[in-house]
């Protein structure tokens, strides 16, 4: 039998690119992961999430087991509302919709809103999980670079405005990830924050915000575009992961009613009752302000660790953006192409994530990687910044 037959044309087509991952050598057990996007070990509530468990299960028994059942569902969204409320942006409860994290949230909207006519406006780089989930629906992307302060919102100014004049199809909305992003760790000016919102105003299209590590900011948090809309065009997607623990899949998208109508009615997923339910529990017995005040501090501290080590042990052709929150520090060494370099690094103990795969056009990457504090002890992320500047000097 032909599996490939059964296939539609733009699933093969989808298939015949190099699977996602695949580019990762395999990191020895040794090694010090720098390109792991997650949560520092020490600080996911393992203990407190067991309780949290014990404690649903005591008190509702089989309820949070069933499809439909625990009322600890209903109080997580009750939370997310008064959450966002908190933070510069009120929503009613039809408002929003709880997602299997940031990434199903992503695709719903993509699923609603693309088709192969459509247009996406994206920065370069961008998160690469984004990129791969519109790729699936169309192949009309755009992008705009990004500097220190965020999107260049001139030169997405002028591509809007050139598009205009050629009498082109206005994108249906631009994906952002304005505060801490991924892979950069660049914030958005205000000013530009409020450029984006008129461009999105003057040529009619949404803004799709992603706000995973938006509540990360090592000193503030700057105000989300959700917050500074005046015309409802923000879809805001927000997510527990990267603030509590991103196995438990909990995210959200807030943004108005006709759209989480549409996008409930195609997501069919039968919800998760018992993670959902778990984290209701875990969060009402959480000071949820002082846990983001110890993630801050720590990852603070981790980041000016790396910052440190860069400038000790990495050449001096190379330079990096300095983040004000978030996991990530994005470095370029000019002359270097750091997905070949990455095989030298694991086999030299560390690991980091090849620049290239967070451009649509993987060329503009090829020397650029990301390194992610995040995750290893500060005394690792020394230790592996100078197995990486070792690797890099004797390239």
């Amino acid at each position: 039998m032909n599996t490939e037959s059964f296939f539609p044309k733009n699933i093969k087509a989808a298939l015949e690119k190099k699977p996602p991952g695949e580019w990762i050598p395999s990191v020895p057990a040794h090694a010090i992961r720098l390109h792991s996007g997650y949560p520092a070990p020490h600080l996911v509530p393992s203990k407190e999430l067991k309780e949290a468990v014990a404690q649903l299960l005591e008190e509702e028994n089989d309820l949070p087991l069933h499809y439909i059942g625990s009322p600890r569902i209903d109080k997580l969204k009750e939370w997310v509302r008064l959450r966002q409320g908190v933070r510069g942006m009120p929503a009613q409860d039809d408002e929003l919709l709880i997602t299997a994290g940031a990434c199903q949230a992503i695709d719903l909207i993509a699923r609603i809103f693309l088709d192969k006519d459509a247009v996406v406006v994206v920065e370069s780089p961008t998160y690469m999980e984004a990129l791969e989930i519109f790729q699936n629906y169309t192949d009309r992307i755009l992008t705009v670079p990004i500097d220190k302060d965020g999107l260049q919102t001139e030169q997405l100014a002028e591509l809007l405005a050139e598009r205009k004049d050629k009498g082109l199809t206005n994108p249906t909305f631009l994906y952002t990830i304005p505060t801490f992003h991924n892979p950069t760790g660049t914030t958005m000016t205000e000013e530009r924050r409020k450029h984006v919102l008129e461009l999105a105003e003057e040529y009619d299209f949404l803004v799709l915000e992603d706000d995973a590590y938006g509540e990360l900011g090592f000193t503030s948090n700057p105000k989300t575009l959700k917050s500074m809309d005046t015309k409802d065009r923000v879809l805001y997607v927000g997510s527990l992961s990267k603030v509590v623990a991103p196995g438990m899949r909990i995210g959200w998208v807030h943004a108005r009613a006709r759209f989480i109508q549409a996008l409930f009615w195609f997501k069919k997923d039968l919800e998760h009752p018992f993670a959902q339910a778990t984290m209701s529990t875990l969060l009402e017995n959480t000071d949820f302000t002082a846990r983001l005040l110890t993630l801050s501090k720590t990852y603070q501290k981790k980041c000016q660790v790396m910052l440190t080590a860069l400038e000790k042990y990495i050449p001096e052709n190379a330079s990096w953006f300095v983040p004000e929150g978030g996991y990530f520090v994005w470095v370029k060494i000019p002359g270097i192409d750091t997905e070949k370099l990455l095989s030298k690094a694991t086999e030299g103990g560390v690991s980091f994530l090849p620049g290239k795969y967070f451009f649509l056009d993987q060329s503009e990457g090829a020397e650029y990687l990301r390194l992610s504090f995040s995750y290893e002890s500060e005394e690792n992320i020394e230790k592996g910044i100078e197995k990486l500047g070792n690797v890099v000097s004797s390239n």
